[in-house]
């Protein structure tokens, strides 16, 4: 499962109370913020571009970095710490630990997938 599909569900008859697409603005702002981290994460710590120099640098743009998403320690590093203009921020981030997790899990064993 890529990270978008664990971002967006579908309906299914055994999963009508789950949202097809995410929709408070706190969940869209958890999911940019988990986006753009993890991008950063495996440019500046892994040398590896998961998306495009435009499409991160769009996503750091809508990042509302000052909305209260309900993690406290996140919500503050982001009101601390981001800067759209530049990936450097990733090097203070709270979680690198569960950060390297997901790179792990979402990207470098797809990408290892795609070798054999």
């Amino acid at each position: 499962m890529s990270l978008e599909a664990f971002m967006v569900s579908n309906n299914s008859a055994n999963n009508d109370h789950v949202p097809s697409v995410w929709g408070s603005e706190i969940e869209k702002e958890r999911h940019r913020r988990i986006k753009l981290s993890i991008a950063a994460y495996a440019y500046e710590v892994h040398s590896d571009s998961i998306m495009s120099d435009s499409e991160f640098d769009n996503l750091a743009l809508q990042i509302n970095e000052v909305l209260v998403t309900g993690n406290q320690l996140l919500d503050k590093f982001f009101v601390e710490e981001f800067s759209p203009y530049t990936g450097q921020w990733i090097h203070k981030h709270p979680d690198k630990p569960g950060l390297e997790k997901l790179y792990q899990k979402f990207y470098v064993k797809k990408k290892k997938g795609k070798l054999k």
